[in-house]
């Protein structure tokens, strides 16, 4: 089965960027749609993006569009997250997920998931 591992995460100032990285141990993602999600202390943990294998798309919450990217890189095994113009209420624990089939948001839908990675946004 395909096990995602989180990097790049680390403390940021408001207004800056950060790239999170995922890369995917045991097999490979290709087949596998890939999502990112995130949980804030005292929250439940929200849909942040997904894509999907294959033809291309994505899909993102609305309190991100325009500021984050996710992309693949099939060849490295890696699914990536680009966040810019970051702000504090971005801060959380940031968590890697994949799923057979076609990508979605729901939490519950997503069979594996790495450990995540801490993103602190400071004001």
């Amino acid at each position: 089965q395909v096990q995602p591992v989180e990097s790049g995460g680390g403390l940021v100032q408001a207004g800056g960027s950060l790239r999170l990285s995922c890369a995917a141990s045991g097999r490979t993602i290709r087949g596998y749609a890939m999502g990112w999600f995130r949980q804030a202390p005292g929250t439940e943990r929200d849909f942040v993006a997904s894509i999907s294998w294959g033809v291309i798309s994505t899909d993102y919450a609305d309190s991100v569009k325009g500021r984050f990217t996710i992309s693949r890189d099939n060849a490295k095994n890696t699914v990536y997250l680009q966040m810019n113009s970051l702000k504090p209420e971005d801060t959380a624990v940031y968590y890697c997920a994949a799923k057979a089939g076609a990508p979605g948001s729901d939490t519950f839908a997503y069979p594996y998931w790495g450990q995540g990675t801490q993103v602190t946004v400071s004001s």
